[in-house]
């Protein structure tokens, strides 16, 4: 499912920029100063290795992280449970982590796979017990491991709650889960795409889940909009662009956003393939003061 339909800071400090290496080899790749760039990947028609393709002129990649789009919350209904399901493009990658995700992380890129609903009923909102939202986080916390993924990332869309006689939206699940899977993953990453049901839903029983997000960004592409969850601005993404979709223009207004306001995070979607370095310039100039070079 494609998010096509929804077209319209700079980091605390240096610690946090260290913290986005991964590996031995990651250690030579150069630093850059100034916000983290998010890179959402179409896998059904792109290439994980698209992301690992940017550096800036100066030195450093123009990506810090890529996100494999998209897995999803499927739903079982002779057991009547929610599952971790992989079309066959995503498996592809899972299969072939070694040429598709690793060379990434080599240079110092993370990779974290989204999370997203199947149009089945099953939601991070509405597991029917702590316990089924506990088994699921487990399902995510064991793919994590297995494929040697740096993180999670949730997108609440396309569920459909009610379908298949699943329930409607609680207060209970989303923490639930979110609780479950960074205790089983306390050194990786979990980001919300600040949007559905479970956005609204960070805090049930006095327990708040806001703190055990490492990112969180705004979901419409080719606008501004803070992400309504209280993190710092270090961790947030006000701006969202659609890669070729959203103008250079508008790009470029919020990168500089961005960095005049002391955000940490730009977001982007759909990377493609080709060589899209004149527009991914639009914004790493505003970002860096540096262009983007196309390192095919």
């Amino acid at each position: 499912m494609r998010k096509l339909g929804r077209i319209t800071a700079l980091l605390a400090g240096a610690a946090l920029m260290a913290g986005m290496t991964t590996g031995t080899s990651a250690a030579s790749t150069p630093r850059k100063a100034g916000p983290i760039t998010v890179a959402y990947v179409e896998v059904n028609s792109d290439s994980m290795l698209n992301v690992g393709k940017y550096a800036l002129s100066g030195g450093g990649n123009v990506f810090d992280i890529g996100v494999i789009f998209a897995a999803n919350i499927n739903y079982d209904t002779a057991t009547r449970s929610a599952y971790l399901s992989f079309n066959p493009n995503v498996q592809r990658v899972l299969d072939n982590v070694s040429t598709q995700v690793r060379p990434l992380q080599a240079k110092g890129i993370k990779v974290m796979l989204s999370i997203l609903g199947n149009h089945q009923g099953a939601g991070f909102a509405n597991f029917p017990s702590q316990q089924a939202a506990a088994a699921f986080a487990k399902q995510l916390s064991d793919a994590v491991t297995k494929y040697g993924l740096d993180g999670i990332d949730f997108d609440d869309e396309y569920a459909e709650y009610g379908n298949n006689g699943t329930g409607q939206p609680n207060a209970s699940s989303f923490v639930y889960l979110v609780s479950a899977l960074r205790a089983a993953m306390p050194g990786k990453l979990i980001s919300l795409y600040n949007i559905g049901p479970a956005a609204s839903r960070l805090s049930y029983g006095g327990v708040d889940i806001t703190s055990k997000f490492n990112y969180a960004w705004n979901p419409y592409y080719g606008t501004w909009g803070v992400p309504t969850i209280a993190l710092p601005k270090s961790a947030l993404s006000p701006a969202a662009v659609q890669i070729a979709a959203t103008p250079t223009s508008t790009a470029a207004g919020l990168a500089r956003r961005t960095v005049s306001e002391g955000y940490g995070v730009y977001l982007t979607y759909n990377l493609g393939a080709g060589d899209s370095h004149a527009y991914l310039s639009s914004f790493t100039k505003e970002l860096y003061g540096q262009d983007a070079v196309y390192t095919n």
